[in-house]
């Protein structure tokens, strides 16, 4: 086995510091069949999620993975989220961050009984079920008037 990435280790230590400042840490994540997210606010192969204490629940940020549960429109739900399909990590109030390379794992490292052409197939990402006696609301009070500002970000190899 070669050398642990660091990507795990920014991500941890950019959570950190955006708790510590009072900003609010938010995730980019290239979907694929090994994440599981919601697929109602996948766009484009992508889906941004709020990692910060208030938004989630049982975070774990991991070497291999990012864990949670959060609510979406009122529907509470697991997250699991490869780390190596962290595009980004930034806050949302200043858009500080990093970026990220995107490598799937080898194909020897894909979960059983999936192709290897699946691994950037977005039809494959995994969602719990909504629960259908949740009420359907979108706990997200942000309007157009509260979008955040673009990310300034490096591409770390």
């Amino acid at each position: 086995m070669g050398e642990t990435s660091t990507k795990p280790y920014l991500i941890r230590a950019l959570h950190e510091w955006c708790t510590d400042n009072g900003y609010t840490p938010y995730v980019v994540v290239k979907t694929d069949a090994r994440t599981r997210v919601p697929l109602a606010h996948v766009q484009d192969g992508q889906i941004t999620l709020n990692i910060g204490t208030l938004a989630t629940n049982q975070l774990t940020l991991g070497n291999e993975f990012i864990e949670f549960q959060a609510r979406f429109g009122g529907v509470t739900e697991h997250v699991s989220v490869p780390i190596y399909a962290v595009s980004a990590i930034y806050a949302r109030e200043t858009g500080a961050g990093m970026g990220f390379e995107v490598e799937p794992p080898a194909d020897d490292e894909l979960p059983e009984g999936l192709a290897p052409d699946q691994a950037g197939d977005t039809s494959a990402v995994q969602s719990v079920p909504a629960d259908p006696a949740a009420p359907d609301t979108d706990d997200d009070p942000s309007g157009p008037d509260d979008e955040p500002k673009r990310p300034r970000l490096t591409i770390v190899k």
